[in-house]
């Protein structure tokens, strides 16, 4: 039986998803629904419909392919009443200006390392490899898990970048395979981390801790989102959980940025973070101080970051 997954994308080239050059798979479907996703896109586990309004010429020719009266123009772009809406990709089919795209499609392990086996010589010059993004991949634990397999004996190094919610057996059938976490741990209050992401943390910790107890490389990485977990109490919490866990691992801040806030107008959606900036280096170089007074290895972005003292 082939076995098959649901993507939003493959980005190649990528630098920031681990080390070296690295082509990073994006992964349908998430537990969590975070208030600053930059990859709302991700979130669902089937395909969405996006608009870029400003790509529409107000050709109408989608008005015609759509069976389900989901599409009108008011003069500028066109309009999409997603009730309606089944999502058969006919309209994004004949834009030829992009205007409208899906962003979903099922692939096979096969099609996926086809993709990655391009770029295995960048991999070995950089140190590089495939990183598993989203999304949430463990969410598509038997497609990952695949993937992971297939790379390990065609020797491509892997990332898994993800949240820590699923079920710790997901966890520990893949850790095996895979070369480096990317873990995120948003809040350390519970309440708050579910008012914040859909989900409480508890599981995401108990998995952090089990993957801990394991000789991983784990790179422990903490978004950090103005007046959300920013403030001193989730900094020192944080600080002493990943100091308190089994082996020593490197923890990377994440500062809030903005460039996913149009995607939630292209999918229809609003955005509960509009009035948010990205926090100043006032605030970036507190949070590297709080943590590295609990014995952490902080950067910032992947990269050293250096306080004035």
């Amino acid at each position: 039986m082939t076995t098959t997954g649901t993507i939003f994308d493959i980005k190649r080239f990528a630098i920031h998803d681990g080390p070296g050059v690295r082509t990073t798979v994006f992964f349908k479907g998430c537990p969590l629904t975070c208030w600053a996703c930059h990859n709302p896109e991700g979130q669902t586990s089937g395909p969405d419909l996006l608009v870029r309004a400003e790509r529409c010429n107000v050709c109408d020719d989608c008005l015609t392919e759509c069976h389900q009266d989901a599409l009108s123009t008011n003069g500028n772009t066109v309009q999409i009443d997603r009730y309606r809406c089944d999502l058969c990709g006919a309209c994004a089919d004949i834009c030829l200006r992009g205007a409208l795209a899906i962003a979903g499609r099922t692939v096979t392990v096969a099609e996926v390392m086809h993709e990655l086996l391009r770029d295995v010589v960048y991999y070995d010059e950089s140190g590089g490899g495939a990183t598993f993004s989203g999304g949430e991949p463990l969410f598509q634990p038997d497609f990952l898990l695949a993937l992971l397999r297939e790379c390990k004996e065609r020797e491509i190094a892997t990332v898994v970048d993800t949240s820590g919610q699923a079920p710790v057996n997901v966890i520990e059938a893949i850790a095996e395979f895979v070369d480096q976490f990317l873990y995120d741990v948003k809040l350390m209050d519970n309440d708050r981390h579910r008012q914040f992401t859909g989900v409480d943390n508890r599981q995401i910790l108990r998995n952090l801790e089990a993957l801990s107890n394991h000789d991983l490389d784990i790179t422990i990485r903490l978004p950090l989102f103005p007046g959300i977990n920013d403030d001193a109490d989730n900094l020192s919490a944080f600080g002493a959980f990943v100091a308190s866990l089994n082996r020593r691992h490197l923890v990377d801040i994440l500062p809030y940025h903005r460039t996913g806030v149009d995607k939630y107008r292209r999918l229809g959606r609003g955005y509960s973070l509009l009035d948010a900036q990205p926090p100043p280096e006032t605030i970036v170089a507190r949070a590297v101080d709080s943590l590295q007074k609990h014995g952490l290895d902080v950067t910032v972005r992947g990269d050293s970051y250096v306080l004035e003292r």
